[in-house]
């Protein structure tokens, strides 16, 4: 079947989710997304599942005012390469009728090395 990248993107963004939904599509074809990236929108990063380190870092987006949550997973791709596109896409997504000119983009994604998640750098 072959390895299945996953990476996670927090962010805090004043526009309703229906509108961010709305948006995806125009953004992943800007930053030409590969077909194989699926993405899952979550509003309330609470309600993302997963492990325990995972959800450690789920409270703390939380607790930094971070409203949603933005999980990809990518087919035959590592976890890296995996958030290398999310963070084009979210990157993107500031850049869109999302955010008001001005707005402050809070966001960080994170995925896992091994055992660890470890947060993706801004390049």
């Amino acid at each position: 079947m072959g390895e299945v990248g996953e990476a996670y993107g927090f962010f805090d963004c004043s526009a309703s989710r229906g509108q961010i939904e709305h948006e995806l599509p125009h953004i992943r074809r800007a930053v030409q997304t590969p077909s194989q990236l699926e993405l899952t929108l979550i509003e309330g990063v609470d309600k993302l599942k997963g492990e325990g380190k995972l959800m450690d870092l789920a409270r703390q987006a939380k607790e930094e005012g971070m409203r949603y949550v933005l999980s990809a997973t990518y087919r035959g791709a590592t976890n890296k390469k995996t958030a290398d596109e999310l963070a084009s896409i979210m990157n993107q997504a500031y850049q869109s009728p999302l955010y008001k000119d001005g707005e402050r983009f809070s966001g960080a994604i994170v995925y896992k090395e091994g055992r660890e998640y470890i947060f993706r750098p801004d390049k």
